[in-house]
């Protein structure tokens, strides 16, 4: 069953696993079930994805229950009235602690023509673990708030391996020695990007809303095991 944090006549929100395919496309080759299909025999009639996240990315899509509703939010995602809010846990500790990611970025086709992309970054917690890797006795980590000011293909993940902090568990932009000590140390085989908030206005009524995804239990044991917490609900960033 497919987790559902809000739902009415014209929207659902919910919180996508890590590693399952929003829909068929040639990123994903021949997965066995995709987000859509499941969402729609759990609710019973048509859904249309209002925006996208990657396979292995988990945390809160927007689906709505019409073409039009889908339009109205898209329209939102393209005039960059939507606000979200990812956490993420990096490769080192990013200096400085606040900063924006201003780096053009292709689509889909790294051949493709660049076009401008920002990320705000803010650190919220860092920790060093005594484990040997490479030439270094201790390596470090950090958890971040990402905001995506633009909506680029893989957005995250290609502006953090640009600053040299890769997303943990990336296998297209990561680090594959740090994504295997966190599967031999820590238990954790998947990538650790899960998008958190997202504020939007309702396409129907124009009310504020804002839906929260919860972690899950690898992505929260992680935290829970590095001692760190997350910021208060609510805030403005």
């Amino acid at each position: 069953m497919i987790d559902i944090l809000y739902q009415d006549d014209a929207l659902i929100a919910v919180n996508k696993p890590a590693n399952l395919a929003v829909h068929r496309s040639t990123f994903v080759g021949s997965a066995d079930a995709f987000l859509i299909d499941l969402l729609r025999e759990q609710v019973g009639g048509d859904v249309y994805l209002a925006h996208r996240l990657d396979r292995a990315t988990s945390g809160v899509l927007l689906v709505a229950r019409s073409k039009e509703v889908a339009a109205a939010l898209g329209e939102q995602f393209m005039n960059r009235t939507v606000h979200k809010q990812y956490l993420v846990v990096v490769r080192g500790w990013p200096e400085p602690a606040e900063d924006v990611i201003d780096y053009p970025l292709p689509g889909s086709r790294e051949t493709g023509p660049r076009r401008e992309a920002r990320t705000r970054c803010r650190r919220l917690a860092t920790i060093e673990v005594p484990i040997a890797l490479g030439r270094y006795p201790q390596q470090r980590y950090a958890l971040l708030l990402a905001e995506p000011e633009s909506g680029r293909f893989r957005q995250i993940r290609k502006h953090l391996a640009h600053i040299h902090h890769p997303v943990i568990g990336d296998c297209q932009h990561g680090r594959g020695d740090h994504n295997r000590l966190y599967k031999q140390h820590f238990g954790c085989h998947r990538m650790l990007l899960h998008a958190w908030r997202i504020r939007f206005a309702h396409p129907l009524t124009g009310m504020a809303m804002e839906i929260e995804a919860p972690l899950d239990d690898a992505f929260a044991g992680l935290l829970d095991r590095f001692g760190w917490a997350l910021p208060g609900g609510g805030e403005e960033d």
